[in-house]
């Protein structure tokens, strides 16, 4: 064979250069992808046909921005300008446009794009191909958009921000505008009307997402409105089913309905889903979602997604409801276990603020005392719903029992632990997976104030420790040892501390919400230190000082301004401990009595049971003896001795000469008890007085 035949082609076979012609000539003329070949200008050089709309010829020296209409031009030349620099393939890049001579929206194009070099390495252009996964990215998109709606709805119990989830994953990836209507029934927790929604069903915004709607009047949240009848609208609220509704320029439901045709107007959408939020045949409201120019219409595979949406949303709308009734129930019941009134006490003024929340546990009392003592007492029992409402009825309940007892506040709380403790054993013996089950945490701070000391006396059961603002504005935080907590299982005793007070001072007992986040504490000490101002608008001035979201879980806040008995409304004696007191005593008595100007019947009365107290003292007690009469809302009787032997009711018998005493006693009286201090004990009694004629 002769060398000229070495190199010829053997049977069957094409030249190189024939081969490669051949192959470009067949993917520019059979490949689905669109193939453009750029020169170092951007300028198409050779394109195949993409649309039958725009001929492959009329590319052709066109930069590749203009021939296709780009949202982002400029990026996409900063793209292939990088390419073109450095050689690196760019792949799979989706870009949003669409031939420029071609009619309808932009469309997702995804673009890979290549340098072409020559055997020397000089660089010729760039080959672009560019596939429309229009259809594929829109699959995408509703897929994003669906796992969105899961992740960003229902993780609240709160209506408003479940709607606002909704609008903050719908747009702007499914909707340009999205609108989140509500039953006004359903944002007060109440049940929804049952079957299709009437036209006179009135519905609130809720949630209003996308441009210019939000600032339009008609889109504004809050909003209320009727549906008005043959809308979109009213139909997909009646049936149940949505509606899928193309906007024209003269679309017949306007005049219906000009409240929604102005927001279409103003924000130019035209293409509109409704879908009904429904549960179990119920509506609880409507969803809307429009697009605007820029944006593909809504089609038929849209749908399917709005009302998987929108069945999600109503789920948890209805969960938010549900949860909206139990915290009103919970907060209803609250509010009626709490004081009704101040009540007025003689020596002690007070005022009180309750922030509303998720917790409905915060709670506050003043109890009146024997001797013009008052009980300052707050709690908080940890956790929403009528559970911590009904454990703070209980807690306040034995408070109640046991501030009659006269004990210190050191034995309160202890017993209210002990009260506590038995009512977790009740719980733990529910059915396993009872949601009441577990112990909530609780705490409580109780605190005596006495008039004629001037000592406040307090003890606290884990709870923060109250803050004093003394009459010359000074705030200190009282130094109280903190105790465990209600429903602990620590075992650990409780202690006093005891505080003597000037005339005037500001005791603040709060919860700890109350002093959460960052400065709280200084804020309302600040506010507290303002000399001459009234409690309640110190109350007030706190409340003003705390940031719009402070206090989600709730507050309570209790002041109490200290004072003494007036002394033209205390009359006190110490006596000889002689059979002739109690003669002496009755003298006594009636003396002040008519200068109070009391009525007879009641100096009478109280004649009697001084008497029999003084009897009692002299016989059984030991001196030195003492009487204290103090009037106020009622007419309180003390005798102190330095006995602490206690004595008892006991019914005498009719042969019997003695031990009808305290018999007698607590058949004038309206309340009696005895009160033992370190020096001894008192016998009290209180009557009731139908009106003091003098102050004086």
């Amino acid at each position: 064979m002769s060398d000229s035949d070495a190199g010829a082609p053997g049977p069957g076979s094409t030249p190189v250069d024939g081969m490669a012609a051949a192959v470009l000539h067949t993917l520019f003329a059979q490949s689905a992808v669109g193939l453009h070949v750029l020169d170092t200008q951007l300028r198409v050089v050779r394109a195949n046909p993409l649309s039958d709309v725009v001929p492959a010829e009329l590319l052709a020296g066109r930069h590749f921005t203009d021939a296709y209409h780009l949202e982002e031009p400029d990026k996409a030349e900063r793209l292939l300008r990088g390419v073109l620099d450095t050689g690196v393939a760019l792949r799979d890049e989706v870009i949003r446009g669409r031939l420029q001579d071609a009619p309808g929206p932009s469309r997702s194009l995804r673009v890979s794009v290549y340098r072409l070099d020559d055997a020397d390495g000089r660089t010729l252009g760039l080959l672009a191909a560019v596939v429309d996964v229009n259809e594929q990215e829109k699959a995408r998109v509703r897929a994003a958009c669906l796992a969105a709606v899961r992740t960003r709805v229902g993780r609240s119990l709160d209506v408003a921000a479940t709607c606002e989830g909704l609008v903050a994953a719908v747009v702007p990836v499914f909707a340009d505008i999205a609108v989140v209507e509500v039953v006004e029934e359903v944002l007060r927790g109440t049940d929804p009307p049952t079957g299709p929604l009437g036209h006179d069903v009135p519905l609130r915004r809720a949630a209003v997402r996308g441009p210019g709607a939000a600032g339009h009047r008609d889109g504004l949240v809050g909003e209320m409105r009727r549906l008005p009848a043959r809308t979109p609208y009213a139909l997909a609220a009646s049936d149940l089913r949505p509606r899928l509704v193309q906007i024209g320029p003269r679309t017949p439901w306007f005049d219906a309905d000009p409240d929604s045709a102005r927001m279409i107007e103003a924000t130019r959408a035209h293409s509109l889903i409704v879908v009904p939020l429904k549960l179990h045949g119920t509506v609880l409201g409507l969803v809307s979602l429009y697009r605007r120019p820029g944006t593909e219409p809504y089609e038929e595979n849209d749908v399917p997604l709005a009302l998987t949406a929108a069945a999600h949303v109503a789920l948890s709308v209805d969960n938010a409801r549900r949860y909206e009734r139990d915290h009103v129930i919970a907060s209803t019941v609250q509010r009626r276990l709490l004081p009704q009134h101040d009540g007025g006490r003689i020596a002690v003024e007070t005022a009180h603020v309750l922030l509303p929340g998720h917790n409905s546990g915060c709670w506050f009392d003043t109890i009146g005392l024997s001797g013009a003592r008052t009980a300052l007492i707050i709690g908080n029992v940890e956790g929403p719903g009528l559970q911590a409402a009904i454990t703070m009825g209980q807690l306040r309940t034995v408070i109640h029992a046991l501030a009659g007892l006269d004990l210190e506040p050191d034995e309160v709380l202890a017993r209210l632990s002990d009260t506590a403790g038995r009512l977790a054993v009740e719980r733990a013996s529910l059915p396993p997976g009872d949601r009441h089950r577990e112990s909530p945490e609780a705490t409580c701070m109780y605190a005596v104030y006495d008039p004629f000391s001037r000592t406040c006396t307090i003890a606290r059961a884990g709870h923060p420790t109250p803050v004093l603002v003394t009459p010359d504005g000074t705030a200190t935080t009282l130094d109280v040892p903190e105790g465990p907590s209600l429903f602990s299982t620590d075992s650990s005793p409780f202690a006093t501390a005891a505080f003597e007070l000037d005339e005037g001072s500001v005791l603040a007992f709060f919860t700890g919400t109350l002093l959460t986040g960052h400065g709280s504490a200084k804020r309302v000490q600040e506010a507290l230190v303002q000399p001459g101002r009234s409690l309640q608008d110190l109350c007030d001035d706190i409340v003003y000082t705390l940031p719009a979201e402070h206090c989600p879980e709730g507050a309570a806040l209790l002041l109490a301004r200290t004072g003494v008995v007036p002394a033209e409304r205390v009359a006190t004696w110490e006596l000889a401990h002689d059979r002739t007191t109690p003669a002496i005593a009755r003298t006594l008595v009636r003396d002040r009595l008519d200068g109070w100007n009391l009525d007879e019947e009641t100096t009478e009365a109280t004649e009697l049971i001084v008497s029999e107290l003084i009897t009692n003292a002299v016989r059984y007690g030991t001196p030195p003896l003492q009487l204290r009469l103090i009037l106020g809302r009622s007419l309180t009787c003390e005798v102190h001795d330095s006995s602490r032997v206690s004595p008892h009711l006991r019914h005498a018998r009719t042969v019997d000469e003695g031990g009808r005493g305290l018999f007698i006693v607590s058949q004038l009286a309206a309340h009696w008890g005895t009160r033992y201090s370190s020096d001894g004990k008192a016998l009290w009694t209180e009557q009731e007085i139908p009106s003091v004629a003098d102050e004086s």
